[in-house]
């Protein structure tokens, strides 16, 4: 399973990729992007988009639902944000799943992300 982290915050980035790599060890993290511009150069210029995306809702450079507008996301998107008041915006776009920060190992675990 090959997945893409968007996080503009590296200490919360690298805890992302310990608990997904904690619970699913055969995982790939085959990109960590803190931008939306830098998230939509991975997306187009991969040949095959990730089997699941973790995604913060604010990055540096805006909201990350721009991206949905910019670039085809074909992947499922697990939103992982410190504010509630865009779960309904999330789950208009590929949204699976909106976890509000701090993410917990639990939290992932449970939802069974993994399974997709």
């Amino acid at each position: 399973m090959e997945i893409l982290i968007v996080e503009d915050e590296p200490q919360t980035a690298s805890m992302l990729k310990s608990i997904v790599l904690k619970l699913r060890p055969d995982a790939v993290i085959r990109d960590i992007s803190d931008s939306i511009e830098s998230t939509v150069s991975i997306l187009q210029h991969r040949q095959n988009q990730p089997d699941l995306i973790f995604m913060d809702i604010q990055l540096a450079d805006g909201l990350s639902f721009e991206i949905f507008s910019l670039v085809e996301v074909k992947s499922p998107v697990v939103f992982c944000t410190a504010y509630d008041q865009y779960m309904l915006e999330a789950f208009k776009t590929n949204g699976i799943e909106y976890l509000l920060k701090p993410v917990k190992e639990e939290d992932v675990e449970k939802k069974g992300f993994f399974e997709i």
